[in-house]
């Protein structure tokens, strides 16, 4: 059996990252996918006790990752890293730089094939509340939830390389995944389904306090791609609270099994699962 570590939305915790760390050690997953969201909200710090970490990405989370390497040695596992909508895209080069030192696959926007794997990762989610529009794209058209900010709106930390007006979630999919038909799809995609288990939010008001959220805020096109392409895994993150809420952390679309690590608890969420046999996962709620 292939055991596989999915995390997500860890947002710079500085102690779920250690117990992650501490899970691969112990454990020895042969894989790990991390879903995005992965640096603390304030850009490029985190306080470390009386310490502050200026660049979180290059001076906490690769030498952790290395540390872990020189542990495991042959048994590191294959790892797997995306952004997500509240990471800064200016901190994109670190995650390339730990990919050149063979710490992880960086898969935004991207694939890699595994034996008879194909991994792909995905970071954007459609438009949000939230002002940090990196990561941001239209999903299936150029409408926007009721107190949501489009993508033009807001702000970037780097330029956009795409035509932010008429670039889509649903495109991007068409192109990036191709004939699935060939491989075992995994797919590492920061937003949920729209409208599933996976996608549902807490009771709550927008920018404009008179307009209140829909029930969903993931994405239709990855919804819409799943229900079509059937990939083999999807993995998924982004909506914190949506566990408790539907209480469902995992969800099944025809042949697909998709996975949410998401989570508004302290703990660390952790979904275990076997590559070979996905129906055999459990969430692991780890405290130190």
């Amino acid at each position: 059996m292939t055991t596989c570590y999915f995390v997500s939305d860890l947002h710079g915790n500085v102690q779920k990252y250690e117990l992650l760390f501490r899970e691969i050690i112990r454990n020895k997953p042969s894989f790990v996918f991390l879903g995005g969201d992965l640096l603390p909200h304030v850009h490029r710090s985190e306080r470390q006790g009386n310490a502050v970490i200026r660049d979180f990405a290059r001076d906490f989370i690769i030498p952790g990752f290395k540390n872990v390497r020189q542990v495991l040695d042959c048994n590191y596992p294959e790892v797997f890293v995306i952004m997500g909508n509240d990471d800064h895209r200016i901190d994109e080069p670190a995650f390339a730089e730990g990919a050149e030192k063979e710490l992880w696959k960086y898969l935004n926007c991207a694939k890699f094939k595994f034996g008879p794997y194909m991994i792909y990762g995905y970071p954007f989610v459609p438009p949000t509340p939230f002002l940090i529009k990196d990561w941001e794209k239209y999903d299936v058209s150029r409408e926007t939830n009721p107190g949501c900010i489009p993508p033009d709106g807001g702000y970037r930390t780097v330029e956009a390389d795409y035509d932010i007006q008429n670039s889509t979630i649903e495109d991007d999919l068409a192109r990036l995944a191709g004939d699935v038909s060939a491989f075992k799809p995994i797919f590492l995609l920061h937003s949920p389904p729209y409208g599933s288990d996976l996608d549902r939010i807490a009771p709550g008001r927008g920018i404009d306090s008179d307009i209140r959220f829909e029930q969903f805020a993931g994405s239709k096109a990855i919804r819409r791609f799943i229900d079509e392409k059937q990939p083999y895994i999807t993995l998924h993150g982004h909506i914190h609270e949506s566990a408790s809420i539907s209480g469902q952390w995992k969800q099944q679309f025809g042949k697909t099994w998709s996975f949410s690590a998401a989570h508004n608890g302290p703990e660390l969420a952790i979904v275990k699962f076997e590559i070979d046999n996905p129906a055999e996962s459990e969430r692991l709620l780890i405290t130190p």
